[in-house]
């Protein structure tokens, strides 16, 4: 699309403005302003990559929406998963506005703002169902339920003065789902049939051709796993996804085996969805970690956190032998049922090679169908744009080629070129009263990074200074300068860190004392006070320069100066 921004607004538009989850990964989150009123779409956080050293996790940047405060009328979220949950209590302690969820995604919710610290709380939060349609000023907000890997998940039929937005959320189509109902096709359907403006649809799995696997074929993997094994069984999957859950205990209980769950995520999802009744299974079938070694092996069926390799997991804590109740033994089957988020393969395959190490047998995606994904491949992405038939499309969700992709996927569906909205986070996007869809500003979109306890205090320059130290290691030097006689006190003292071997400390330690010396030699015969000049970012330079002349590396140079 290539129309002109423009920086003027227009009343009776239909604002669409991404703070998060596009040319990215996570951190989902979508404004639609109408007037005076604001709707937003998820609030979700993102996981920092590598060039964010020291960073827990980033989420979207609220300035449009503090600007813009009386406006907001609540938040809707698709599902419980923490890209679109995860940057709630950051929201909620700024803003006090209505939350609609779904009951498990509500659940999890009231979870996630209980353990916060510092604690939040909203008194404000609505659970709302699929099938059901909410009113909110001139909004009018169908929920329609989809398939996905949590339980819960919901499209948003979007129905406003301007026309309809269908936004998919993440989800795929499962015509054979193992304990809800598939996908609402036929309210999809119904939907495209009284036209829709635009449509908002999840970019993931974009780059799989194809349909994604049914998780009831996971089920069937299972049960063969499971009748060969020989001593215990361990699962690791996605703590969020209860239909995963449930499959594994239908399938103990039916090789008479028992569960134990292990790592507080796991056990948390089990609690909400058991409260919700979305769980049939016997109560003897569970049991505590007490009770582990009461069983014989091949009667114990574990599941697990960790299936990403995460250090501080359940699965992790037992391939290091770090688990205070249990550990992997000779003869367990460990089922890692779940794909490898990019990214995470490093660490995967470490806590693989040691399972393998302790004598496990480990079976993974690669390996056997253990894992279906709850994101769409091309062939419902597909079905989608088909069924909704939107006069304009907006890939969401996804990097950029994944949106890209998408885009050529509209294209091949018989999307006009010019109807197809590649977006970034902060556009301000406008469809007018005739429906026509025009570019009108921006915002902040970047991203807020959270270090520790801290929101925002850490930007471009103190990750620029983070991955300096860490590519290149610190040089620090210590300066004592006699101020009456305005000369060197004693030998400059210097300490390295992560920069150099040891053997080559002696001849870099000699190497910034004899270019201190000369700098302050230098400045004594211009009768130039070193106090003064020591301290300025020249000496700093100079000393990098000399080091790395002689390393071809670029410290961080710290310089104080003590005068006596």
């Amino acid at each position: 699309m290539s129309q002109k921004k423009k920086e003027t607004t227009k009343t009776n538009a239909l604002r669409v403005i991404p703070l998060g989850g596009m040319r990215e990964i996570g951190k989902n989150m979508t404004v639609f302003e109408y007037g005076d009123e604001i709707i937003i779409i998820d609030c979700g956080m993102a996981f920092p990559d590598t060039r964010m050293p020291g960073i827990d996790i980033v989420i979207p940047d609220f300035t449009y929406l503090r600007e813009n405060q009386e406006k907001i009328r609540g938040i809707i979220v698709t599902h419980g998963h923490e890209d679109h949950i995860g940057a709630l209590p950051w929201f909620i302690k700024e803003f006090d506005v209505p939350i609609y969820a779904t009951p498990m995604a509500m659940k999890l919710i009231e979870i996630k703002l209980e353990n916060f610290r510092p604690k939040v709380q909203s008194k404000k939060l609505q659970v709302i169902r699929a099938s059901e349609t909410l009113f909110i000023g001139d909004f009018q907000i169908e929920f329609i339920h989809v398939n996905h890997s949590i339980a819960d998940a919901v499209s948003i039929a979007l129905h406003t003065p301007v026309g309809t937005v269908y936004f998919t959320g993440d989800f795929k189509i499962d015509y054979t789902p193992t304990t809800v109902k598939p996908i609402d096709l036929g309210k999809i359907a119904e939907i495209g049939n009284n036209g829709v403006l635009a449509l908002i649809s999840e970019s993931t799995n974009v780059e799989r051709p194809g349909h994604s696997l049914s998780e009831r074929e996971v089920g069937k993997a299972f049960k063969e796993i499971f009748s060969e094994a020989k001593g215990r069984i361990i699962v690791a999957t996605f703590s969020s996804n209860v239909f995963r859950l449930q499959q594994v205990i239908s399938t103990a209980e039916a090789f008479g085996k028992k569960v134990l769950i292990l790592g507080r995520s796991m056990l948390n999802v089990f609690e909400a969805a058991d409260s919700l009744g979305y769980l049939d299974y016997e109560p003897s079938t569970i049991i505590d970690v007490r009770s582990i070694d009461s069983l014989p092996p091949e009667k114990v069926v574990i599941l697990a956190t960790g299936s990403q390799g995460e250090p501080m997991s359940a699965l992790s804590r037992l391939a290091f032998s770090e688990h205070r109740s249990t550990e992997i033994m000779e003869g367990d089957t460990v089922i890692l049922s779940s794909s490898m988020v990019p990214g995470n393969e490093e660490a995967i395959f470490r806590v693989i090679n040691e399972l393998f190490m302790k004598g496990a047998d480990v079976i993974y995606e690669s390996l056997a169908e253990v894992h279906a994904s709850g994101h769409a491949g091309q062939d419902e992405l597909k079905q989608i744009i088909a069924l909704t038939r939107p006069k304009y499309f907006i890939p969401s969700h996804g990097e950029f080629r994944m949106l890209y992709r998408h885009a050529e996927l509209a294209s091949q569906m018989g999307i006009p070129h010019d109807a197809i909205i590649l977006l970034k986070n902060g556009d301000i996007l406008e469809f007018t009263e005739e429906g026509q869809a025009e570019f009108a500003g921006y915002t902040e979109g970047a991203g807020i990074l959270i270090d520790g306890s801290g929101m925002g205090d850490v930007d471009e320059y103190v990750l620029r200074d983070r991955l300096q130290l860490a590519d290149e290691g610190v040089v620090s030097v210590v300066i004592v300068i006699d101020a009456e006689a305005n000369r060197l006190y004693s030998e400059p003292v210097v300490e390295a860190r992560g920069f150099i071997y040891e053997s080559e400390m002696n001849h870099v330690k000699s190497l910034c004392q004899k270019r201190v010396k000369e700098i302050a030699d230098e400045l004594w015969k211009k009768k130039k006070p070193l106090g003064a000049h020591m301290m300025s970012d020249d000496i700093r330079d100079k000393i990098q320069k000399s080091l790395f002349e002689y390393t071809r590396r670029r410290p961080v140079v710290i310089v104080s100066v003590v005068a006596i």
